[in-house]
């Protein structure tokens, strides 16, 4: 059977699209895209009148927290999350229990999502083995099972000898390098940025510099190897300054901002919440300010979730205490619209870049595109509609938004992966 989407305002930064077409399915791929495309006998029609149709959305930093703390998430709640999101496609980060650190975990997780993820699952391998940043994982042979990728996430490999080999390695694999940027001999028992609202709460700080040092490290490493780097959650105005420079020198260097840092602060920290408390944290909104800077200009060039899912009575021990992580997958495209599309920060063409196209790229993968012969990983957005943000409402086991109670514009009315409808939402 053939899917025929009709009438919506098709964004395709891949092919320069940006205007009414339709567009035809079959076979799980993109067939024909063309101004009007009449239905034939059995085709199933979808109407997207008023709707944006643009290339499935691509996170590059979820956690799905499987194997080991399945009571926080799992593969499949985890890409349920997704797709209700708008992602056709996720890269959850390898800091789980055992850690994804070998060729096996990589192919464990790939046949465990073959199974049981409605959105295709894109591995990502450990830096070292068991993230203990001792030893390197074996990079090219991860890389051959599947992974697009490497990372430390959670923390930053230390051993700066060990790292550089590792991003060698990265190079001559063809994968790159998701970098978390803090240095842990700073961070100490930090909890909230370092500031006013981490002394009111009598919490120690995380100094902008915990993060600003490692991207800096980082960025001269990957200028002297040449390995593909991507910085995960910026926070720091000075992220952004780096980023622009590494640029500049020809270094190969991207950025992702998620939308807790190019919305929030420090100062809607309303008291002891643990809801507020992620890593990097909310800082001030000079940051706030600059990253919204960056991701205007092109040079912060995606947009990701960091989804990370935590139980109630985890979160409920006050900021001190719990775990850092909010979720994001299923209120990114909404956040993105409100804060940034609907207040003239980002066109709806740029938006599509940041969260589909620029994410396939830097990890190397043939998504983000609506040409014809592609894979039709599809999502279908209605930018106008309204709702309020509840936890309540969400598929994935973890509640923990500081967004509760938002009222938003924007909203996934379909996702579909390789042709079949993955989710759809129905009330209107």
């Amino acid at each position: 059977m053939s899917l025929l989407i009709k009438g919506g305002r098709l964004i395709d930064p891949a092919t320069k699209r940006d205007g009414q077409f339709d567009v035809l399915v079959k076979d799980g791929k993109v067939c024909r895209v063309d101004s009007q495309i009449e239905p034939q006998e059995g085709d199933q029609v979808l109407d997207a009148s008023g709707c944006y149709v643009v290339p499935g959305l691509i996170d590059l930093h979820v956690h799905l927290r499987e194997p080991g703390f399945e009571y926080k998430e799992t593969i499949k709640t985890g890409a349920m999350a997704a797709a209700r999101g708008g992602y056709t496609s996720i890269c959850p980060m390898p800091n789980t229990k055992p850690v994804i650190d070998s060729s096996e975990m990589v192919r464990w997780l790939k046949d465990k999502a073959e199974n049981e993820a409605v959105v295709n699952i894109w591995p990502v391998g450990a830096v070292t083995k068991g993230q203990m940043g001792k030893e390197l994982a074996d990079i090219k042979a991860m890389a051959e099972a599947g992974a697009v990728a490497i990372s430390e996430d959670g923390k930053s490999v230390m051993d700066t000898k060990l790292y550089k080999e590792g991003m060698i390695q990265a190079k001559e694999a063809g994968i790159t390098v998701l970098a978390h940027c803090e240095d842990k001999t700073l961070v100490g028992r930090g909890a909230l940025n370092a500031g006013p609202v981490a002394q009111r709460l009598g919490v120690e700080g995380i100094g902008n510099d915990v993060e600003d040092i490692i991207a800096a490290r980082d960025i001269i490493l990957a200028k002297s190897t040449g390995c593909r780097l991507h910085l995960c959650h910026c926070s720091t105005k000075d992220s952004v300054a780096m980023v622009k420079a590494a640029r500049a020198d020809g270094i190969d260097v991207t950025a992702e901002v998620c939308p807790h840092h190019f919305i929030l602060t420090q100062d809607d920290i309303p008291g002891d919440d643990a809801n507020y408390k992620m890593n990097p944290p909310l800082r001030s909104r000079e940051d706030r300010d600059a990253l919204v800077e960056g991701l205007s200009q092109g040079i912060m060039e995606a947009i990701s979730t960091d989804h990370a899912p935590h139980s109630a009575e985890e979160k409920s021990r006050g900021i001190a205490k719990a775990p850092f992580g909010i979720v994001g997958s299923e209120t990114v495209l909404s956040l993105t619209m409100t804060y940034l599309v609907h207040t003239g920060k980002l066109t709806p063409y740029e938006m599509v870049e940041r969260m589909s196209w620029r994410p396939a790229q830097i990890i190397g993968i043939d998504r983000g595109s609506l040409a014809e012969g592609k894979v039709a990983d599809i999502t279908l957005i209605r930018p106008d509609e309204e709702y309020v943000i509840h936890g309540a409402d969400f598929v994935s086991k973890g509640k923990n938004t500081p967004f509760e109670g938002f009222k938003v514009r924007g909203k996934v009315y379909k996702t579909i992966v390789g042709g079949k409808v993955v989710f759809t939402d129905d009330q209107m």
